[in-house]
């Protein structure tokens, strides 16, 4: 067996519920790869070649039972610069608002304002025409101007043609043409190295993403304190949103899997943590399309692999109604005993390691925690070792803890 089918078994097992010959690790890190190769994360940002040479080190440094990326937008730097977004800031970009070795930051604002709430429901499209794509990049504010009210479906229009031709709409399409050329060159570089790290011998499980519909409405709609608002005064924008929403998301979900078949579906859930809901609403709000997106996801035949951020022990009974033995739940924090008992014989468990220790603890105290939860969790199976989130400034004597540990006292006895 090749190393490469080890280590996938390894992942399989784990995700099917039984005990693999040892616990796999799949730690990536987040900008840890990139300071671990001397670079900064602004160069990663601005040349692909970088980050590709410094997540192939960490793989061959650290042999992880999956190898991937770490930060989101490699080599998009010059992308970024043709977009303008107005809620992102990257390490690198002209202004240097942020550290070149800070991730991305989102910039939440709300960008749905109240006042064009019945435009947001009846027309959607429009909205996101004029209103919606002109409030998050500079690239795109010419669509605020473009009115297609009054305007007749006729196979020769001046007024249309006009408006879609006036100097800055040309200018604004050139630069859309030309950033999109560049995401694509981007994309296939990104899958070459995707098979340069499975010729390794390391498979890599990524391969799609979705956001959860009240997650969206909340991060990229309203932000989060106009969301927590509209849970009593807008209820029913929220839910007429997020029904509607579900629709294109389980669309998305499966145009993935034909590209992706196997891969696993990212869903970070950003809302969803204790105490940030009622339990009504994030029964009413969040899990039933969560639920819905789960079950979706493993019926196209891809793995969901879902990331809790923040504190999820009251939401766990919840994590329990999905079939067995085909999710993958990553946990930022949790209790590891009482996610055992409940989802012991029904998901698969990762993540909890908390990554503070990887920066500011002992090397012993990186062996005694990490030997600690697999004690805990590896029993039986159904278990994938990894940090509770990114970690960036780590001490390398303790990565390398971790993984040692891992692999000695992981393996099953």
């Amino acid at each position: 067996m090749s190393l490469f089918e080890e280590r996938q078994k390894r992942i399989d097992d784990a995700i099917a519920l039984r005990e693999p010959d040892r616990v796999p690790i799949t730690a990536a890190g987040q900008c840890y790869p990139v300071y671990n190769a001397g670079y900064t994360v602004a160069d990663v940002v601005y040349d692909f070649d970088k980050y590709a040479e410094s997540i192939i080190k960490y793989a061959t440094q650290y042999e992880p039972d999956a190898a991937g990326g770490g930060i989101t937008i490699p080599g998009q730097g010059p992308v970024m610069e043709l977009a303008r977004p107005k809620n992102l800031v990257w390490p690198g970009a002209p202004d240097g608002r942020i550290s070149v070795n800070s991730t991305q930051q989102f910039i939440e604002y709300p960008v749905l304002l109240e006042e064009d709430m019945d435009l947001f429901m009846e027309d959607y499209t429009g909205w996101m025409i004029t209103k919606g794509y002109p409030a998050v990049s500079g690239l795109f504010e010419p669509l605020a101007d473009w009115d297609f009210a009054g305007q007749h479906v006729d196979a020769y229009s001046n007024r249309l043609m006009a408006m879609l031709s006036t100097p800055a709409a040309r200018e604004m399409m050139q630069t859309v043409w030309k950033a999109s050329d560049m995401l694509e060159e981007l994309g296939n570089r990104a899958a070459q190295l995707n098979d340069k790290l499975i010729e390794m011998g390391f498979p890599v499980t990524g391969g799609g993403m979705a956001l959860t519909p009240f997650d969206a409405y909340s991060d990229f709609y309203r932000g989060t304190l106009d969301t927590m608002m509209d849970l009593y005064e807008h209820p029913d924008v929220i839910i007429r949103f997020i029904d509607r929403n579900i629709e294109y998301v389980l669309k998305s979900i499966t145009e993935q899997a034909k590209f992706a078949p196997g891969k696993w579906v990212f869903m970070p859930l950003h809302k969803g943590m204790d105490s940030f809901l009622t339990e009504q609403q994030y029964k009413d709000y969040y899990w039933r399309h969560l639920q819905m997106m789960i079950n979706h996801i493993i019926d196209v035949g891809m793995v969901p692999f879902v990331y809790t951020e923040g504190p999820y022990n009251s939401r766990i009974k919840h994590l329990t109604e999905v079939p067995k033995g085909k999710v993958v739940y990553s946990f930022e924090e949790v209790d590891p005993v009482y996610a055992k008992q409940q989802l012991g014989d029904t998901a698969c468990i990762q993540g909890v390691f908390p990554v503070y220790l990887l920066h500011y603890g002992t090397k012993q105290q990186v062996v005694d925690e990490a030997k600690r939860l697999i004690d805990i969790l590896a029993p039986g199976g159904g278990y994938i070792f990894s940090t509770g989130a990114g970690y960036d400034h780590a001490k390398p004597e303790n990565v390398e803890a971790m993984f040692d540990t891992v692999k000695t006292y992981g393996a099953r006895k």
